[in-house]
């Protein structure tokens, strides 16, 4: 009797004596690894070639970390063996606060820096010091998942501000301002973004900081991808625009450094020292009880901050990501189903599916297809907290061959779901 009480049921309910998840993880998603990326490991596993457009990876796809940044850390292994400054190296501390200054960011020197294991680390720090219970941060639409699963997992309730396709991917104000409660605490912004590729104009972030001062809001702006841009668009940091309001910078060398392994991120506190004061205490008490972050890692910011910078040669006309993302454009302009609003910044490309071509439209049983049906493997829009999603969201980190040849299958994809045709049958995986 004992064992049958233990066995798997099959009902749903929970079998008497299994561990029980956390709550909290009910509204949790991140489908950029989830189920599809599963799907496609164990096609893998049974042999099939697979086309990933999912993830940011830049390793995975021949791009290196530059030799300065790798010699910084080898030359430093001998001082990278016991537990550092919870905020990081002073040094390297230094140098985020120089450029941060540089760039037009006020009150910011070392002890208003935090070095952690990624920028996505610090997120969850940032939040963890800030939200009450049921306290609100407003969120673009689509936003990177990791911020509505920090916002949730640290208590806090999303709060989406749409950045639909039809307004560029950029938000509007005083639909922003519109959403904000008593309990709103937070606006994010994620610039360049991830995952439309969108970049904020100055205008534009000018409204949002006065929103933002109006209702005294902590500014929380992503700016990982702040050097990824194209065709002469220009990046305005959001700091310089704060001024004395409080705001926090993230940035780090995962994307522009392409050094997504050394798990290296920073974030910059600025405006008045004065309304800032016990937050960036309560940040330090954080960050002290996760002890430190990768010390080893942190010697290639020096380099990365005060040499000469290597991302332009990719960016520019006949560089790799400059071609990869003129690939996405030919693609999407040559479909019968496709549109997009051309991505300025960042490593992804946002199609979205013509609602005049395929009038109901699953973003998710797309994906599915793709993969099932020609080993292409995207992530969809709603992944993103978009809501009934036509998008898709792809990497521009493929060759440009391969990506072109990306384009060729989706069409083909599209082109039976117009037609009402079933999925077509696969090789079972074993």
């Amino acid at each position: 009797m004992k064992d049958a009480a233990l066995a798997s049921k099959t009902d749903g309910s929970i079998t008497p004596g299994a561990i029980v998840p956390s709550s909290h993880l009910a509204e949790v998603r991140y489908e950029i690894r989830g189920a599809l990326t599963r799907r496609a490991r164990d096609m893998e596993a049974a042999g099939q070639d697979i086309i990933k457009l999912n993830i940011g990876n830049l390793s995975r796809y021949g791009f290196e970390t530059p030799p300065n940044l790798r010699g910084a850390i080898a030359s430093h292994l001998h001082e990278s063996e016991g537990y550092g400054h919870e905020q990081g190296l002073e040094m390297a501390r230094d140098a985020i606060a120089a450029q941060q200054r540089a760039r037009g960011a006020r009150h910011v020197d070392s002890e208003r820096i935090f070095i952690g294991n990624g920028v996505s680390e610090l997120i969850d720090i940032s939040l963890r010091a800030l939200l009450q219970s049921d306290d609100e941060v407003l969120l673009p639409s689509p936003d990177y998942p990791l911020w509505s699963a920090a916002t949730i997992l640290n208590g806090g309730r999303p709060r989406y501000y749409r950045c639909t396709a039809a307004n560029g991917h950029l938000p509007d104000p005083d639909e922003v301002e519109a959403l904000i409660t008593p309990r709103t605490r937070a606006l994010v912004l994620i610039n360049p973004n991830n995952p439309t590729g969108a970049v904020y104009p100055p205008a534009l972030l000018e409204r949002l900081v006065a929103v933002a001062a109006r209702h005294r809001l902590l500014l929380l702006c992503d700016e990982i991808y702040d050097q990824i841009l194209y065709d002469d668009v220009v990046f305005q940091p959001l700091a310089a625009v704060a001024g004395e309001l409080p705001c926090i910078s993230f940035g780090g060398l995962s994307k522009v450094h392409r050094a997504c392994g050394y798990r290296v991120g920073w974030m910059s506190l600025s405006g008045d020292p004065r309304l800032t004061s016990a937050y960036r205490d309560a940040l330090q008490l954080l960050a002290a009880l996760r002890l430190c972050a990768n010390v080893t890692a942190q010697w290639a910011v020096i380099p990365a901050l005060q040499d000469a910078p290597t991302i332009g040669g990719l960016t520019a006309p006949g560089g790799r990501l400059h071609d990869a993302r003129q690939a996405v454009i030919d693609g999407v302009a040559r479909s019968d189903y496709l549109d997009m609003v051309i991505p300025g910044g960042a490593l992804y490309a946002f199609p979205h599916i013509r609602a005049s071509r395929i009038a109901s439209f699953d973003d998710n049983a797309f994906a599915l297809r793709l993969l099932e049906e020609e080993s292409v493997l995207v992530v969809p829009g709603s992944s993103f907290n978009v809501a009934a999603s036509r998008h898709i969201r792809l990497t521009l980190l493929p060759q440009p061959a391969q990506l072109r040849e990306v384009f060729v299958r989706m069409e083909r994809v599209l082109a039976r779901m117009a037609d009402k045709l079933p999925l077509r049958p696969v090789a079972a995986v074993a």
